[in-house]
């Protein structure tokens, strides 16, 4: 049975943090690929358009040929939910082992997704630790026993890791403000990111 790692996410823009928790995910669990899936429409959240998002997260990840960028997302009408990506990778990739990357923040909220009591027996999870809220491993281990313990009161078993990343202060937020008052980005993105997102003037407006 392969082991895959699912990385999903806005990459609004892909920057040096996301590679590295890609990368770390890579060798922690010995994962065999990491695939990542762009979101097409993401609730709440106004991004660049996704045909520029797919070709800087191709261009940051081109030259590891363990990371594969899916289109899964891109012609799903409606809204998107987790579980159904995961349903859909497990038709392509069938006697799977599946993992699952995600920030803390977000598997905070795990037990209000859409049908995420089921999703959550689905794979196993690998939480990146807050990066830009200082808080340290042990508080961010603290908040997944939280999240653990809330899902086992309702019989709900998950299986999760924190990821052991060095702790890089940049997001895809940071990076659009800097960019708005003309700041450089240059060494916390992908250079051929910087380069593309020059070339299509995006996020300075």
């Amino acid at each position: 049975m392969q082991q895959l790692a699912i990385f999903g996410g806005t990459f609004d823009p892909i920057h040096w943090g996301h590679l590295l928790i890609a990368e770390t995910a890579l060798h922690q669990v010995s994962v065999k690929q990491i695939i990542w899936v762009p979101s097409l429409n993401p609730p709440h959240k106004q991004t660049a358009s996704f045909e520029h998002r797919l070709e800087m997260l191709k261009q940051a990840t081109k030259d590891n040929p363990a990371f594969t960028v899916s289109l899964i997302e891109a012609n799903r009408p409606g809204t998107s939910y987790a579980i159904n990506t995961l349903i859909d990778l497990c038709a392509v990739y069938p006697n799977t082992r599946w993992y699952w990357i995600v920030g803390l923040d977000a598997f905070q909220t795990l037990p209000r997704w859409y049908r995420g009591h089921e999703l959550a027996q689905m794979c196993d999870w690998l939480i990146a630790p807050r990066l830009l809220g200082g808080e340290t491993i042990a508080q961010s281990e603290l908040i997944c026993k939280q999240v653990e313990q809330h899902l086992a009161n309702q019989s709900v078993i998950i299986r999760w890791q924190l990821l052991h990343i060095p702790l890089v202060g940049v997001s895809s937020s940071l990076i659009r403000q800097l960019i708005h008052v003309r700041q450089s980005i240059r060494y916390l993105v992908a250079e051929p990111v910087r380069l593309y997102i020059a070339a299509h003037n995006l996020y300075s407006k």
